[in-house]
């Protein structure tokens, strides 16, 4: 299991079974994990996501952005729900910065 810290200093579990999933929907993310916890350490900006998740966002190039999906349960707690490459942001509440 991996560990990241998100911008408000949570925790936030990267398991084996969710990067599994992960790979297994997002063939251009296999061999990417540090992208992915990367991601959710420096993220260019975070958003709301849906059902109470956030959304860790960062460029990669000029028309490609890695989003982490995360879900925090305390300030000890969190765990990523997926992640995916998205063309151009999605409209979203920004939280942070």
């Amino acid at each position: 299991m991996e560990i990241a810290y998100s911008v408000n200093g949570v925790p936030i579990r990267l398991t084996p079974e969710r990067w599994q999933h992960i790979v297994e929907n997002r063939d251009e993310l296999a061999g990417r994990m540090d992208d992915v916890l990367y991601t959710i350490e420096q993220p260019d900006w975070v958003s709301k996501g849906y059902a109470g998740c956030l959304a860790a966002w960062k460029g990669f190039g000029r028309t490609q952005y890695l989003v982490v999906l995360y879900r925090e349960l305390s300030r000890n707690d969190a765990f990523v729900v997926t992640a995916f490459f998205a063309s151009k942001p999605r409209k979203g509440q920004k939280i942070w910065p």
